[in-house]
């Protein structure tokens, strides 16, 4: 699916610089037949946002051996799938990442697949002349669980710019930065993580916003084990009283925090 605004300024610029001004937005997905409609529904109307003046944004959904509806999804969605059988976040999220920026994509927007952007999402990604930008995220509640959970997950996350979380959900990257520093690992979980510490190993200009807010899904069922959902299930067991398989220090782990200098 690639999506345009208004594009006469834009086209007017790219004729006058000769840039080929490209975003992208790769999701990695195994078996999210019920929520993927969702979440690119709302990148289509983040792609649309009139103050990107009509760049391109094109989506690609990397579909890991998946055996479910999701490609039925994404065809009537118009999206473009990308099949792999690696069950591995990092590697899927890295095929999708490294097929579009072979296409000339000048920046990579990322998120998942129980997630929903806000209209001005990937306008707030490309501000700044920054080389990454990570963003937080906020739990969609569809019940009162759910909602139960928020209260404990709002309290204990930090806010605001300058935040230090890192969210796959809710990440951008120039294409530049990105394959400096070899992008996406082939990893089950925190490749995300991972990313951003090397940037900031080499220097680069990260934007830590407090807004806009990612809202992702509230379930304490995963595809990746020690992932976010891992990271709601031991809140909501520690809040019960009830043991985790590492104790209480997986708290600690599951959702990763720098220091922002």
């Amino acid at each position: 699916m690639t999506l345009r605004g208004d594009r006469t300024e834009a086209r007017a610029e790219r004729e006058s610089t000769g840039l080929a001004l490209q975003a992208v937005v790769a999701i990695p997905v195994r078996n999210e037949a019920e929520r993927i409609g969702a979440c690119l529904a709302s990148i289509q109307r983040a792609a649309l946002h009139p103050a990107l003046r009509g760049e391109e944004v094109h989506v690609v959904v990397a579909l890991d051996s998946c055996s479910d509806a999701t490609a039925w999804h994404c065809a009537r969605a118009g999206v473009e799938t990308l099949s792999v059988k690696v069950r591995c976040v990092g590697a899927a999220r890295a095929a999708a990442a490294d097929s579009l920026i072979a296409r000339g994509a000048s920046w990579l927007a990322s998120t998942d697949a129980d997630s929903l952007v806000p209209a001005d999402w990937l306008v707030a990604q490309r501000e700044g002349g920054h080389d990454a930008f990570c963003g937080v995220v906020d739990l969609h509640c569809a019940n009162a669980r759910e909602r139960r959970l928020r209260r404990r997950f709002v309290a204990g996350e930090r806010w605001g710019d300058g935040h230090g979380r890192i969210h796959g959900a809710n990440l951008g990257v120039s294409a530049v930065a990105y394959q400096r520093v070899g992008g996406f690992a082939a990893v089950a979980c925190h490749e995300d993580v991972g990313l951003v510490e090397r940037l900031r190993g080499q220097g680069a200009r990260i934007a830590w916003r407090g807004e806009p807010r990612v809202l992702t899904s509230g379930r304490l069922q995963g595809r990746a084990r020690g992932g976010f959902a891992d990271h709601l299930r031991n809140l909501q067991d520690v809040a019960l009283g009830r043991e985790t398989e590492r104790g209480t220090a997986i708290l600690a782990d599951s959702i990763v925090a720098v220091t922002v200098a």
